[in-house]
């Protein structure tokens, strides 16, 4: 990307597919190094080691069940009418090891999870004993009539069953989970290495905008929603973001506003990437690095910017400008920044989760570009269903509200009908949203 002066602006370039923009904007991106993390600060952070176990887990034979630790081949036989009777020589609690035997005849007390004693080789839960008579009662358990027969290891956890020592438990790459966050913590650990989060620069642009929270509210102004929006894009994808505020229509405002923001590793701008949009957004991101202005395939979001800017040092900052609309904005970054985001963060899988519904409303596509449509999705009678939230407009920020899918309407239809089936790409996946039954 070359620029002269001002004749930067490559606005004769054909319309870029979905797809051949993000191929783009991807390679300029590469993984992030990376860092120690306290465990629950790493969830959703991409491991950068391979985490390999320090002991066995369990450390010990355990107990699955709340019990009596037995000799299975001392209650062959044990039923219900002919119990077998063992002397109770000893109990056992968790987190604590036995210190007797057992031998012929006898049987240790014993609670769940706690270390299975020398010469037992199963456990014979309270349930099939005399326990809670014997408690009803109150005496003393010094002997306990067992009710069934057992096999050996019967209510038993091997030690290492779950994970063995030296062995490579959570690889390099993977996704962390509260899952895997939960076996870090098994393993003693407190932090991990993973891929940092990147830090993302979101500035946006326009004198009719105010910040939320402003005052002065006036004719022919309007609060920012970008800023937030797609800072909490950012954040739940992944991201830092970094909001820099509203730059004005004015030379040194976009400058001071554009130097704070460099040190970031995205930088995203919304509004200022239409052919008729006013110029000096243009300029000044341009005078900081090589910026194109593309046309994209898919509505909404058909003005896109892409480039890079340099800081002051010599560093390259990749910069996505979205769109001033705020339904634009909020469509390009879910398919664009969230992708740049992933691969930041050392992720492999770009794509977001997509299923076939039928459609409950008829799109129509004025013209060839693909659409996404602002649906809400729901099952029924076994199959997923697509509703449009209402009026389409790329100013409507409440249709998104509204939206828990995308609809696709492929470029070049021109209709999808009521009754047809489309591919919708999910937003999200809510408590309240149900998936049809197999």
């Amino acid at each position: 990307m070359q620029h002269d002066g001002h004749s930067h602006r490559h606005y004769g370039e054909s319309m870029l597919s979905v797809e051949e923009a993000l191929e783009r904007i991807l390679d300029a991106f590469e993984v992030l190094e990376p860092e120690e993390a306290y465990l629950l600060d790493a969830l959703g952070q991409v491991l950068s080691e391979d985490v390999v176990a320090t002991h066995n887990i369990p450390p010990l034979d355990n107990s699955a069940m709340d019990g009596y630790a037995v000799r299975c081949e001392d209650v062959v036989g044990a039923g219900q009418d002919t119990p077998v009777l063992l002397r109770v020589i000893g109990t056992v609690a968790a987190g604590h090891l036995p210190n007797v035997v057992v031998t012929e005849g006898t049987a240790v007390r014993i609670m769940t999870g706690a270390a299975i004693p020398s010469g037992a080789n199963a456990v014979v839960p309270f349930e099939d004993t005399n326990e809670m008579e014997q408690r009803d009662s109150g005496d003393d358990i010094n002997e306990i009539a067992i009710r069934y027969e057992v096999s050996v290891g019967a209510d038993v956890r091997p030690f290492g069953q779950d994970i063995r020592k030296n062995e490579i438990v959570l690889r390099k790459g993977k996704v962390l989970r509260p899952y895997e966050i939960g076996v870090l913590a098994s393993l003693g650990r407190k932090s991990v290495s993973v891929i940092r989060r990147p830090v993302v620069s979101i500035l946006s642009t326009g004198d009719e905008l105010l910040e939320p929270g402003d005052k002065q509210q006036g004719e022919g102004k309007i609060f920012d929603s970008n800023s937030s929006g797609i800072g909490a894009a950012v954040a739940k994808f992944g991201g830092i973001p970094k909001l820099l505020g509203i730059a004005k229509d004015d030379m040194d405002s976009v400058n001071e506003k554009l130097v704070d923001g460099l040190s970031a590793d995205m930088f995203v701008t919304s509004a200022g990437v239409s052919k008729g949009d006013y110029d000096l957004v243009k300029d000044v991101l341009s005078d900081h690095g090589e910026i194109d202005f593309w046309s994209i395939r898919m509505r909404p979001a058909k003005p896109l910017a892409f480039g890079v800017l340099r800081s002051q040092d010599g560093r390259t900052v990749p910069h996505l400008g979205l769109p001033g609309n705020p339904v634009s904005a909020q469509v390009a970054f879910e398919q664009f920044g969230r992708a740049a985001i992933s691969k930041m963060m050392g992720k492999t899988e770009f794509r977001k989760p997509v299923v076939n519904a039928i459609l409950d409303d008829s799109i129509y596509n004025e013209d060839g570009r693909r659409m996404y449509a602002r649906v809400v999705v729901s099952s029924k009678d076994g199959k997923y269903h697509a509703k449009l939230t209402g009026a389409q407009g790329s100013n409507l920020l409440t249709s998104m509200t509204l939206a828990n899918g995308l609809a696709i309407c492929p470029e070049g239809v021109a209709i999808k009908r009521s009754g047809d089936s489309i591919e919708v790409q999910m937003l999200d996946w809510s408590e309240d949203f149900f998936p049809p039954s197999t």
